[in-house]
């Protein structure tokens, strides 16, 4: 019995989507829950998995076309068996004289299109679209990379390190260069940006903090934490939980403009950017103001691992009231992050530094770091942002007072 295999429902606000790379071939077999392909929408990578035990019977479109909710896109034969792979003789060895003679016996027998070996793995007609024109165009083997992406896959960026680390110079010669187009996400976080920027009267306060007692209760503590919650205790825990108070006591910043209306949130929805190699992507904490720094902690490292395995759900990133964004993970010490519509404001955080403060009259190092907060200067004051930066320094040079709600 043969079972059609469809594009998932999409949400409103996602239109269609595009056909990644598919991980099975016309004539593989595959098993129930099994990843048959992958589909790029603008926000996430949606796993289309087979329904049934069987074989893939048909494939309706390639890699690269568009598709719909609910368009029919293969089709998988239930309780089939796949055909069994033709084993190639070897090679007889064939001397000087009887050359001509055994291509002669040879020349007629032409294989078929069909009967044609399937592709070895690694090949090059088994990568993604971007991938692939790399690999042609700088002759390189896929077999011979060792692959970063998931489950082992060689992407466009492996080929490109490959080449520039051991065939620069070569193939494509001394100044090569490649035209690939965006994928979905990527081309969905510029839109996002661009109208961020042309529909926000955008401006970032600063402000530093110092990150001593923030430390030393990480030291004395974080053992213990571990040990009671099963999760280490970070700083985003720390900052989220600030942010979540700050927004209480400063509710514009939570707020969000929607045509002449003002929207004030009364629940604290944080969006957590995390970096992936499609692109960034920002999975939202839900309700931060009532959970407690281990469900801070575990609900981040969940969300790290699903975007590392870009299983990310479209339920997962949508919303959010407020932004936080760490660039000190990759060393960045000063930045000016930009604000997520229709949210009106994002955190941005930065590298920590020793730096020399003075505390009661001495030069001491600390442990500073640079905070900054962009946001939509039509709803929000230039007061309004300081006084909020300055709530979430105190709170973080006085965690114990945080901790107690003060």
């Amino acid at each position: 019995m043969s079972t059609e295999i469809k594009v998932p429902v999409l949400p409103e606000s996602v239109s269609d989507a595009t056909i990644a790379t598919w991980h099975k071939k016309v004539g593989d077999a595959v098993k129930r829950d099994e990843n048959i392909v992958d589909l790029e929408t603008d926000k996430v990578v949606l796993e289309v998995p087979s329904p049934v035990d069987g074989v893939l019977k048909e494939i309706k479109f390639k890699e690269g076309d568009t598709v719909t909710s609910q368009q029919l896109i293969a089709v998988v034969e239930e309780g089939a068996a796949a055909a069994p792979e033709a084993k190639a003789d070897k090679p007889a060895a064939i001397d000087a004289k009887n050359d001509a003679a055994a291509k002669d016996v040879a020349a007629p027998v032409q294989p078929k299109a069909a009967a044609e070996a399937p592709k070895a793995a690694g090949s090059v007609e088994q990568l993604p679209p971007g991938a692939r024109f790399t690999a042609v165009t700088q002759g390189i083997d896929p077999a011979q990379v060792e692959g970063t992406g998931r489950r082992g896959a060689v992407t466009k960026e492996d080929l490109v390190n490959y080449a520039s680390g051991k065939t620069g110079g070569v193939a494509g010669g001394a100044r090569p260069e490649e035209r690939v187009p965006m994928t979905r996400i990527r081309a969905r976080i510029a839109e996002r940006l661009m109208q961020s920027k042309n529909s926000i009267a955008m401006l970032t306060s600063f402000n530093e903090v110092n990150l001593g007692k923030v430390m030393a209760m990480r030291k004395e503590l974080g053992e213990q934490f571990e040990k009671a919650n099963g999760i280490k205790l970070g700083f985003m825990s720390f900052f989220a939980k600030a942010a979540a108070n700050a927004l209480q006591k400063h509710p514009v910043v939570n707020a969000s403009v929607d045509g002449n209306d003002v929207i004030y949130h009364g629940y604290a929805d944080i969006s957590i950017a995390v970096s992936t190699d499609k692109g960034l992507v920002t999975p939202v904490l839900r309700n931060v103001e009532r959970m407690g720094f281990a469900d801070i902690e575990k609900s981040i490292a969940e969300y790290a691992k699903k975007a590392r395995d870009g299983k990310l759900s479209l339920e997962d990133l949508q919303g959010g009231t407020f932004t936080i964004t760490n660039g000190g993970t990759f060393g960045s010490l000063m930045s000016t992050p930009i604000v997520n519509p229709p949210q009106s404001a994002i955190l941005g955080m930065h590298a920590i530094k020793e730096r020399a403060i003075v505390e009661n009259g001495q030069v001491v190092a600390a442990p500073m770091m640079y905070i900054a907060l962009s946001y939509d200067h039509r709803i929000i004051d230039g007061k309004d942002a300081v006084l909020f930066l300055v709530d979430i320094k105190n709170q973080l040079e006085n965690p114990h007072k945080m901790l107690l709600g003060l």
